[in-house]
């Protein structure tokens, strides 16, 4: 018998691996909205179908001596275990699996780290009441949403028998990009915190989610900034605003950024895939009483930040997991140096996927996506996470909190700051 196949943990997988922690699962949330039903056994059979045509998400951690000096990952021919489930139907059955995506991340020694609930008629304002909703839970330890929503693209074209191949990204008229992030504050600065607000008697472990639809902001022809610039800036005066209310000291903000360069067809590498990249703001511009001035600001930031060519964590992480020591030691070290650095850490991370590039098209009887929430993790410190794509002309946002942070009151609160914030900078000329 062949043995398995080996791959070393990559840069991004270690440290998540290093700086696991059991009361703030790393988990990524997908949650899929159809029209129709979908029928269990079929859909069973396509979405292994769809594992075997992207065999790098069939994986687990290869057992190892503790003075081992890598982690490695192993593939494997087929799964471990049942990846796809049905949720009992009732009233409480999508609540009930959201709070499972954000509580139970799959285990990395079963192949593979993924799993998919599906609530058919989930009876909810979101889903319209009828048809079905997906929810993937995946371990952030070794994949992202992007990937594991291609392998979903692949299950739906089986399912259903239709193209779901990735529309083209939409054409962007080329703009100089300068090396430097302009009029932006020293990184070296501590950023703010986002201020803690009420947490929940009872419920201090894990995180809070709250998912909503809001219309795609405006943005005039030929604006030199994008929908994204647009939720950046939305992130930024939301948390000052949050933070002003609270008394906080003021300090400036540092906004995590995912950028993924991958291809979106059948060859996107599956795996943790996207790069960091953190966007600084100065107290002093978050005031609103220039907001062309601030939108044009950071386009001029994110494009100069995208365009750097780095590694996904920064050079002191390829530092970090090189394999100089056995893991075990280079774990104690990794979560000491993340304790030390925790002041400096980004305030916040605003992760927007864009438009959703799949139909997501499961045949006639189910239909198309109609809408497609993300939520990132929000351990602490950072502790709140925004993310946001779009499907069907609409916006779908997540706001995710850590519990040790906000309560449930805290997190409505800060989601309602975001959506005035985000419309306010559809009134600019």
């Amino acid at each position: 018998m062949t043995a398995p196949l080996r791959i070393p943990f990559p840069v991004v997988d270690e440290v998540s691996r290093h700086c696991v922690q059991d009361e703030e699962p790393e988990t990524v949330h997908i949650e899929v909205h159809l029209p129709g039903e979908l029928e269990p056994g079929r859909l069973r059979k396509a979405f292994l179908e769809a594992l075997r045509r992207h065999p790098r998400i069939l994986m687990r951690e290869a057992p190892g001596p503790w003075y081992r000096r890598r982690y490695e990952w192993e593939l494997t021919d087929e799964p471990d275990v049942e990846v796809v489930s049905f949720a009992p139907p009732g009233p409480g059955a999508l609540h009930d699996a959201r709070t499972r995506t954000l509580t139970q991340a799959p285990p990395l020694t079963a192949s593979p780290p993924v799993r998919l609930e599906v609530v058919n008629a989930p009876g909810t304002t979101e889903s319209g009441g009828a048809g079905a909703a997906l929810l993937l839970t995946v371990n952030h330890t070794a994949l992202d949403g992007p990937a594991c929503l291609r392998v979903l693209a692949t299950a739906a074209e089986i399912y259903g028998g239709r193209d779901n191949s990735a529309a083209a990204p939409p054409v962007r008229r080329p703009e100089p990009v300068r090396a430097d992030a302009p009029g932006a504050p020293s990184s070296w600065s501590p950023p703010a915190r986002v201020a803690p607000g009420t947490p929940d008697p009872g419920h201090r472990t894990g995180n809070g989610l709250i998912v909503s639809e809001l219309p795609l902001p405006h943005r005039p022809k030929g604006a030199p900034y994008t929908v994204n610039d647009q939720l950046m800036v939305a992130t930024a005066l939301t948390l000052a605003h949050w933070n002003r209310g609270r008394g906080a000291r003021p300090r400036p903000l540092r906004i995590t950024m995912p950028v993924d360069d991958r291809p979106r067809d059948a060859t996107m590498p599956i795996g943790n895939g996207t790069r960091l990249v953190e966007v600084p703001f100065a107290l002093a511009e978050l005031d609103t009483s220039d907001l062309p001035g601030l939108l044009h600001r950071t386009a001029l930031r994110t494009r100069a930040l995208k365009s750097l060519s780095r590694p996904q964590l920064g050079h002191g992480a390829d530092l970090l997991t090189a394999p100089w020591a056995p893991v075990a030691a280079r774990r104690v070290l990794a979560r000491a140096l993340r304790r030390a650095a925790a002041p400096l850490l980004s305030t916040t991370l605003l992760s927007n996927v864009g438009r959703i590039p799949y139909p997501l098209d499961f045949g006639e009887e189910t239909g198309s996506a109609r809408a497609v929430w993300f939520s990132a993790p929000s351990r602490m410190p950072r502790g709140l996470t925004f993310t946001t794509a779009s499907t069907a002309g609409r916006l779908h946002l997540s706001v995710r909190w850590s519990r040790a942070l906000l309560g449930q009151a805290d997190g409505a609160h800060l989601h309602d700051l975001f959506a005035h914030h985000l419309h306010s900078t559809e009134a600019t000329p």
